[in-house]
């Protein structure tokens, strides 16, 4: 039989117990544990939430890879074609990992309306394209189809931008791009909207058109098998430094793989201080809720002074009424973690589905508190706590040892 376990039982059940001198304390503790635990699991859900959806965004619209021509110079508009016969294309065998190979060009444009202009990156696409991304964000329409014979007058464009130009679903629209000499007028292409999204990233937003790549096949006097480049979409973003390289030694030496983490370096610096920010805060509060559950074992131990002195003129040992007090407070701290994960939950589904907390776009490139946890970080939080915190609690514990049986019993 696990006596220690069996008092520290009875001490907690016991009524006494629950209107003693440290109940408030105790309660204190708990009430700390729990908000400690609402408080990291909030920031470990937003931080990665927010990590992940940065860079889906940014993938959504570059690729976790691309594959372009040196002369580009990371330019947003593709200046010198490369041709789609490449060993790699439309299937990339020589390195795992590779969910989809597409085909992009981009042109710089101008939406001219009757009563307005903007400048946007009219951005080609074929019928390889990956719309996993747009198919999450749109809002309005449907989708391009650009599988036709023929160039596509069908386009996706942003709702920043229909609201700029104040245009709808099904409008039509001219797009005008300039030519290399100067004198010569501007090619003018028709174009239709089908659909519209709302990604939330406005450096995107408010630039990108999709539309046929075979406009700019047309306009740059390409053939059909010239295009402005790749893009590269792996199966696990993780793995993405690594896959970089590979693909990089697998491409020809004309051209030029980049990540998106090296195009966009000033991002994921960023987004990369998140981690810091949480390691920063579990140890905050893991501390604080240390220090409050030292307290409470401190006060108990001083209000079970006499039980403690019998104990020992019984012949228990120190070890053994240690864990007691060790048992006692792993029950506190488990149920100081139960309501820390019930609210916590709680208040992340609420925010994962209601969208209660909404950020500026312009300084976190999205709209909402993103949420992402899994239940193996929860699982490893939870553990993490509970064993931090106990053995946190093996220094309060020590003074058992000075107490004397005689002195113990006479104790009031």
């Amino acid at each position: 039989m696990n006596y220690e376990l069996f008092i520290a039982k009875r001490i907690i059940a016991a009524k006494t117990y629950k209107s003693s001198i440290s109940s408030p304390i105790i309660k204190i503790a708990i009430i700390a544990i729990a908000l400690g635990m609402i408080i990291m699991l909030i920031a470990i859900a937003t931080g990665l939430g927010l990590q992940q959806k940065i860079r889906e965004k940014l993938s959504g619209f570059n690729g976790h890879i691309q594959i372009t021509n040196f002369d580009n110079n990371n330019s947003e508009i593709t200046l010198t074609p490369i041709s789609i016969q490449q060993d790699f294309y439309p299937d990339f065998k020589s390195v795992k990992g590779v969910k989809n190979v597409q085909v992009f060009a981009t042109k710089a444009g101008i939406i001219r309306t009757e009563t307005d202009f903007e400048g946007i990156i009219f951005k080609g696409l074929a019928a390889d394209y990956d719309w996993t991304f747009f198919k999450e964000y749109l809002v309005e329409g449907k989708l391009p189809n650009f599988t036709t014979e023929k160039a596509s007058k069908e386009v996706l464009i942003s709702r920043e931008i229909a609201n700029r130009m104040k245009l709808k679903l099904g409008d039509e629209f001219n797009v005008l791009f300039v030519k290399e000499s100067p004198s010569k007028a501007p090619w003018i292409r028709v174009v239709k909207i089908v659909g519209i999204y709302n990604s939330g990233f406005q450096d995107f937003d408010k630039n990108y058109v999709l539309a046929d790549i075979r406009h700019i096949q047309k306009m740059n006097r390409w053939t059909a098998t010239q295009i402005g480049g790749f893009e590269v979409i792996l199966n696990n973003f993780d793995e993405i430094n690594q896959k970089s390289i590979e693909i990089y030694e697998q491409t020809p030496s004309t051209l030029n793989a980049q990540s998106i983490k090296e195009k966009y370096p000033a991002i994921f610096e960023w987004i990369g201080l998140f981690d810091t920010n949480i390691l920063v805060i579990i140890f905050i509060m893991i501390l604080v809720a240390g220090i409050n559950m030292i307290t409470a074992l401190l006060v108990l131990i001083l209000e079970r002074t006499q039980m403690i002195g019998i104990l020992k003129a019984l012949g228990g040992t120190n070890k053994s009424i240690r864990k007691i007090f060790l048992y006692n407070a792993g029950y506190l701290i488990l149920k100081g973690l139960f309501w820390g994960n019930t609210i916590g939950i709680l208040l992340l589904l609420l925010q994962k589905y209601g969208g209660v907390i909404t950020l500026n776009p312009e300084t976190y490139y999205v709209t909402k508190a993103p949420v992402y946890i899994t239940i193996n970080q929860v699982l490893l939080l939870n553990v993490g706590t509970l064993l931090l915190c106990l053995f946190m609690l093996l220094i309060p514990t020590l003074i058992v040892s000075k107490i004397t049986p005689v002195k113990a019993i006479k104790f009031e």
